[in-house]
C-alpha cells in the first residue's frame, strides 16, 4: 500500500498540516486501551484519538456526558504508552472547559501532564473559544469539534445531520472560522452535508477531519469499535466497517466453551 507522506518517526501537527497542503488525507481512528493502541500505531495511523466515545464502547453508557475527567486520563495514558509515531489527542469530557476558561485550563494541563498526549480536542465554536484560547496559551494544541457535538445532545435533542439550515450552516463556517483563527490545529466535522464540509475545507488553513461529512475534507475518523464491527446495534449511513470482528469474537468463545466443555482444551500438547 502507497502512501503520500514520507515516512516520519512521529507525527505532529506540523506533519498534518503539511498534509493538508500537499492533499494528502489524514487517517484517524480512536483507541482506549494498550493493546488496541499499538496495533493503531504499527499501522502508521496518522492521527489516534481517545475520544469521550469511550463513555459508550468502553462504559457502557447511552451518551458521552457521564464519563469524567479522571477516566479520560486513565484511557489517554494507557494509549499513549502504546505509541510511538502517531500524534495522540484526548477528548476533553463535558463539564470540564464549557463557561469556565480556568476550568479548562487545568482540565488540559491535567490531561497533558498525567497522559503525556500530544494535544486535547473540544467541542464548540464561538462559544468556547475563551476556554480555546486560555488553553492555546499555555502552549497546549487545541483540535476543535463543530457539527453534530454529542456533549449538547440534551441540547439538540436528536443525532441527526447537523447544519442542513442556511442560518446554522452559516454559523458553523463562522464557527470554523474563528476556531482556526484562534489557533486551533484541526477540526472535526462531524455529520454535516457534504458540500458544506468542502466549503469549510476551502475556507480554513487548518486540516478538517470529518466523520458522516463526505469525502473532500482532509481527513476521516471512526470509532474504532464501529469500524470493526465489534459494535454491531450501531450502523449509521457514513460507517462502514471493514470487518465482522464482533462475530469473530462471539464464534471464538463458543468454540472455547464447546472445548472446554468436552475437554478437548487443553489437549496432550498444551499441558505440561
Amino acid at each position: 500500500m502507497a502512501y503520500l507522506q514520507t515516512d516520519v518517526t512521529k507525527v505532529t501537527t506540523h506533519v498534518l498540516q503539511n498534509m493538508k497542503q500537499r492533499g494528502e488525507k489524514i487517517a484517524m481512528l480512536t483507541a482506549y486501551d494498550y493493546s488496541m493502541a499499538r496495533l493503531l500505531d504499527s499501522t502508521k495511523i496518522d492521527v489516534v484519538l481517545v475520544g469521550d466515545s469511550a463513555a459508550n464502547v468502553m462504559d457502557g453508557y447511552k451518551t458521552t456526558l457521564p464519563i469524567t475527567l479522571d477516566e479520560m486520563i486513565f484511557y489517554g495514558a494507557s494509549v499513549v504508552r502504546a505509541i510511538s509515531r502517531a500524534l495522540v489527542v484526548v477528548d476533553m469530557p463535558f463539564g470540564t472547559y464549557q463557561g469556565n476558561s480556568k476550568l479548562a485550563l487545568a482540565s488540559a494541563i491535567r490531561i497533558m501532564k498525567e497522559t503525556g498526549a500530544d494535544a486535547i480536542k473540544l467541542e464548540g465554536g464561538e462559544e468556547v473559544l475563551e476556554s480555546i484560547s486560555r488553553i492555546l496559551s499555555a502552549g497546549i494544541p487545541v483540535m476543535g469539534h463543530l457539527g453534530l457535538t454529542p456533549q449538547s445532545i440534551n441540547k439538540f435533542g436528536t443525532y441527526a445531520v447537523r447544519a442542513t439550515e442556511d442560518e446554522e450552516a452559516e454559523r458553523l463556517v463562522k464557527d470554523a472560522r474563528l476556531l482556526a483563527e484562534a489557533g486551533c490545529f484541526a477540526i472535526v466535522l462531524e455529520k454535516i452535508p457534504a458540500k458544506l464540509a468542502e466549503l469549510v475545507t476551502k475556507e480554513v488553513p487548518v486540516p478538517t477531519i470529518g466523520i458522516g461529512a463526505g469525502s473532500a475534507v482532509d481527513g476521516q475518523v471512526l470509532v474504532l469499535q464501529d469500524m470493526l464491527g465489534i459494535t454491531q446495534q450501531f450502523k449509521p449511513r457514513y460507517l462502514r466497517q471493514y470487518g465482522t470482528f464482533g462475530e469473530d469474537i462471539s464464534n471464538a468463545v463458543k468454540q472455547y466453551i464447546s472445548d472446554v466443555k468436552t475437554v478437548n482444551f487443553p489437549n496432550e500438547k498444551e499441558q505440561y
